[in-house]
């Protein structure tokens, strides 16, 4: 997947919520085990219900048809923690251009969702492993595909006069 703009600069790193944190390093653990086995990283969901993590490919020819796919994947799970959107892309810094796994992801109800990642190093022989950090990074704000997603499984409750038939 290309790399994407996942949000503005930011000076510090906000705090992830605590169900979404283990998704996204589950996401990236996953994607470094594929990286360093030589193995192509296809954009994946990892999407966390209860103690199961359901992982999705979304095989795509370009990163909008991608992010289509993994937004239709988790935009009305009910029941689930979170997610995570994990690829191989890029980020800038200042130091340039620089190769990484990148998983984004939400939490039901979440106003935005978290970048992180980890950086890596393509090595210059061909059957050399690359080097990936074990330093988690972090990207910046990114899209939320469970912004509108129900915290709870349970209707809503209303006050009893607010139930009542017009015209009673």
């Amino acid at each position: 997947m290309a790399q994407r703009n996942v949000g503005r600069a930011v000076d510090e790193a906000p705090e992830i919520p605590e169900a979404l944190e283990p998704i996204l390093l589950a996401a990236l653990n996953d994607a470094k085990v594929k990286l360093e086995a030589g193995e192509e990283v296809v954009p994946f969901t990892a999407l966390a219900v209860k103690d199961k993590l359901f992982m999705e490919t979304h095989p795509a020819d370009d990163t909008e048809q991608c992010l289509m796919l993994a937004r239709h994947t988790v935009q009305n799970a009910r029941g689930a923690d979170g997610y995570a959107l994990c690829y191989d892309g890029y980020v800038e810094t200042d130091a340039g251009t620089l190769d990484a796994l990148i998983a984004e992801g939400g939490v039901p109800g979440g106003l935005e969702g978290y970048a992180v990642g980890y950086l890596y190093e393509l090595p210059e022989e061909e059957d050399a492993t690359p080097q990936v950090s074990e330093e988690l990074v972090y990207i910046g704000p990114a899209p939320n595909f469970m912004m509108f997603t129900r915290l709870d499984e349970e209707e809503p409750e209303f006050e009893e006069d607010e139930t009542e038939e017009y015209g009673e």
